[in-house]
């Protein structure tokens, strides 16, 4: 059932010309970059990762960036402390992009149309909810929910990227459709898509790094690096470093 109504969800998301999320395009690559996988609610990885992010980045100079993958709420028990900790300066030295998972999207939805038959409450949602102190009996509240959810929170999940590319690498939440040029990428498939996904995940010229699907250990295989090693249920989070085109894992463990 829950099944069929996030498949319905889904297909429901025919973006209007107007409407798709940013893609951000750069002609030049910093020094290194970092991109984390998904968070789900683990504040204390992230914060933990981030300490280890910058012990390794004392020996680059010239920029460093810090992208996160997406799915920064649900399951983990402190979504609304990760969006209060992404909405501050990031670590000292970096510049912090955040992309749009398709957690962000769910929650995005059920914010503007609350209702019990919702999928996203059950894939995490009332962990987020609880997170925001909003007990379930409070979860359909119009009035609780604009309380206990800062404006800030919202905008963030609403107006967040779904694409950055860098020379040589695309990063996305869940994947990059083949033979379809980035600006035309469709966000139902950048926030959704799987390895086996029609289409498949993949970029002439470009390897790319992505979230969505966890696995044991960050995959590196031809064309694509995931980096989701399902944080909330394995306590572990990892990231990959890329610099001057090589790349390197960094994960840690609670």
């Amino acid at each position: 059932m829950v099944l069929d109504r996030l498949r319905s969800f889904v297909r429901s998301r025919t973006e209007l010309p107007q409407s798709p999320r940013a893609k951000l395009i750069y002609d030049h690559a910093p020094a290194a970059i970092y991109a984390i996988g998904d968070v789900h609610g683990r504040l204390d990885l992230l914060q933990a990762i981030e300490d280890q992010i910058l012990s390794d980045a004392a020996e680059f100079a010239g920029e460093k960036w810090i992208v996160m993958l997406g799915d920064y709420v649900d399951r983990g028990p402190k979504s609304a402390g990760v969006i209060d900790h992404l909405l501050r300066a990031p670590p000292a030295g970096f510049l912090r992009i955040c992309l749009a998972g398709n957690h962000e999207e769910l929650m995005a939805s059920f914010l503007e149309n609350p209702g019990s038959k919702h999928p996203w409450l059950d894939l995490g949602g009332f962990d987020t909810l609880r997170s925001y102190g909003i007990s379930p009996g409070q979860r359909h509240s119009r009035s609780v929910l604009d309380a206990s959810i800062p404006s800030e929170h919202r905008e963030f999940i609403t107006g967040l990227p779904s694409l950055v590319s860098i020379p040589g690498y695309i990063f996305v939440h869940a994947g990059v459709k083949r033979g379809v040029p980035l600006q035309q990428q469709l966000d139902r498939d950048l926030l959704w898509m799987r390895p086996t996904s029609a289409g498949g995940i993949g970029f002439a010229d470009a390897i790319v790094v992505h979230g969505h699907t966890p696995v044991q250990d960050i995959e590196i295989t031809n064309g694509r690096i995931n980096v989701d090693t399902g944080a909330y249920a394995t306590n572990k989070l990892s990231a990959i470093r890329i610099s001057n085109g090589t790349a390197a894992c960094l994960s840690v463990i609670k």
